[in-house]
């Protein structure tokens, strides 16, 4: 028996191995590639599962795992910090998509509670294929990225509530207001003792594992799913007790060496989860689910991003930013799947929605993965189409920006508050551009003139009359962002003086090559040494020529562990 389920489970691996080979060459997410498989290996074709048993409770740890490391990174505190964006785009969306998921799917035949299943499926985007498209793409610390990412993890807490909308009308009982209100006593209560843990055990209990990284492992999986039990004996799901048990670690300082150390266990098992997904499909409820998903699938990738970039617009943000937020949600999560799976396993929906919420799944996100690959392509096309339609006449930042300044500081961390000391000094009009909305409150406390946006967003230089500027400072350290300003202002202000960061030697010759004034360098000079040369030449830039060439000299030969002046 044993050596049966072990053949049988290396031969649905192989297959799987095989299929995700092809989907990484065609650069499709692998998620697809594991749906695939599990159709390839089930009835339909193969017929290689048998042990059915023993790869639903395979799936089922998947899922527990899954939801626990979301919990990990749902830290409710910081979602002070992303600013009213997120919140307004996430409930813009959740409202009319789910509103238009439950019509269309109340015109295709299915009752109330099932159509309002399949709407709240539509309405949230995979974590796992934002980030990781933004990862590949090196923008998730792009104003759009930081954006979307907000979004989703706003989505992470009302999937949350979600779930236990599931849970209340399980047992094919429908969603009775008795039932709710008892979980919703039993779900205070567990919440209390969750705080309770979180704020006066956790910490201290974390702390002393932490000192053997197997006993972190080995607390984080018992601590997880002991929670995720406790869960499911009070009345609720494994899956609602295994997200809970993630948020109440989430403000541990331990909390990205266990996500680390238990996603390789989490994505072996998720991998299972969506072969069994795959394998419980067959032709016949495909065939038959093909034109129900087609109709889902414009909804989500079609109507999402334009409700996107229909709020972003109203706020005051650029068509450019609006429209690649848009283009980032523009598919279901891998929590939708999750949800439809518990609702049909509870009996709140009829297996068949199952199969088509999985190939809204493989339709959308297959679809959208193109599109974040090509966005700014997409962008430079539907742009010649009237795209401003979507961006108010008048943006903040463009009534924020008027003005010319003959000095601008662009990011504020990593020593930007020496340099805003400086020019303060300087008696010279400056502006601050950042994108973290901590920052903006702090430039609007300081009474500091300010611009809320992305600089790799070439709408937002138009805007802000950098190609007028005398002076402009980068304090950011992602070098691939300094080479696009470099070779911006080149080209559009060669008559001002950049000054930016550089990490190393390498990075530092490249931005003098693409015209830099200056590039600081750790170990070499700091802000506050650049800043007293500032203000000591002004904004002649033939001074800092002389202090440019010092430099290039002194990188030709010297170490990187000298001084740089």
């Amino acid at each position: 028996m044993e050596s049966h389920v072990f053949s049988e489970l290396s031969l649905v691996i192989l297959v799987t191995a095989g299929v995700s080979l092809f989907m990484k060459f065609i650069k499709q997410p692998l998620i697809l590639g594991y749906i695939l498989a599990g159709l390839l290996v089930g009835p339909s074709f193969f017929g290689l599962i048998h042990s059915e048993e023993l790869f639903a409770a395979f799936s089922s740890i998947g899922i527990a795992l899954l939801l626990f490391i979301i919990g990990l990174g749902l830290n409710v505190s910081e979602l002070r910090k992303l600013g009213k964006v997120v919140v307004t785009i996430a409930s813009a969306t959740f409202f009319t998509i789910t509103l238009l998921g439950f019509g269309t799917a109340s015109l295709l035949g299915f009752g109330k509670s099932e159509a309002l299943i399949v709407g709240l499926a539509l309405f949230f985007s995979s974590t796992i294929i934002i980030v990781k498209i933004l990862s590949d793409k090196k923008e998730q610390n792009r104003l759009h990225g930081q954006i979307a990412i907000g979004a989703i993890l706003i989505e992470d807490l009302i999937a949350t509530f979600a779930l236990l909308f599931v849970v209340a009308g399980s047992q094919g009982e429908g969603f009775q207001l008795d039932k709710l209100v008892q979980l919703l006593i039993k779900g205070t209560a567990l919440m209390v003792l969750l705080a309770f843990c979180s704020t006066k055990i956790l910490p201290a209990v974390s702390k002393y594992m932490a000192k053997t990284q197997e006993l972190l492992f080995l607390f984080a999986i018992s601590w997880g799913f002991g929670i995720a039990t406790l869960f499911e004996l009070t009345g609720f799901s494994i899956e609602v007790g295994a997200l809970f048990a993630g948020v109440a670690l989430a403000s541990s300082p331990y909390v990205q060496e266990i996500a680390s150390r238990l996603k390789p266990l989490r994505d072996f098992f998720v991998v299972l989860f969506f072969i069994a997904l795959g394998e419980s499909m067959n032709l016949t409820d495909i065939s038959s689910g093909i034109l129900p998903a087609i109709l889902l699938s414009v909804i989500v990738i079609l109507a999402k991003p334009l409700v996107v970039i229909s709020t972003m617009g109203l706020l005051g943000y650029t068509k450019r930013v609006s429209f690649k937020t848009g283009i980032n949600l523009s598919q279901i999560s891998e929590f939708s799947i999750v949800l439809v799976v518990l609702a049909v396993s509870t009996g709140v929906a009829r297996p068949e929605i199952s199969a088509i919420i999985t190939l809204v799944a493989i339709i959308t996100i297959a679809v959208s993965t193109y599109l974040m690959q090509y966005d700014n392509q997409l962008y430079s096309y539907f742009d010649k189409l009237k795209l401003h339609t979507f961006e108010k006449e008048v943006t903040y930042r463009e009534k924020k920006s008027t003005a010319n300044y003959p000095i601008v500081l662009l990011g504020y961390h990593h020593g930007g508050h020496e340099f805003v000391r400086i020019f303060k000094q300087m008696n010279h009009r400056f502006m601050v551009i950042d994108y973290n909305p901590e920052i903006i409150d702090l430039m609007e406390h300081q009474k500091v003139d300010y611009l809320y946006g992305d600089v790799n967003d070439s709408e937002l230089i138009q805007e802000a009359n950098i190609d007028k500027s005398r002076l402009i400072v980068s304090v950011i350290s992602d070098h691939s962002t300094n080479v696009f300003l470099a070779g911006l202002f080149e080209k559009i202000n060669p008559g001002a003086v950049f000054i930016c960061h550089a990490d190393n030697v390498h990075q530092a010759t490249e931005l003098y090559d693409l015209g830099a004034s200056y590039v600081m360098i750790p170990h070499y000079i700091g802000s506050e040494k650049i800043g007293q040369f500032i203000k000591r030449a002004g904004l002649n830039k033939s001074e800092f020529k002389k202090f440019r060439e010092k430099h290039l000299a002194h990188l030709e030969t010297h170490g990187p562990d000298q001084d740089g002046l």
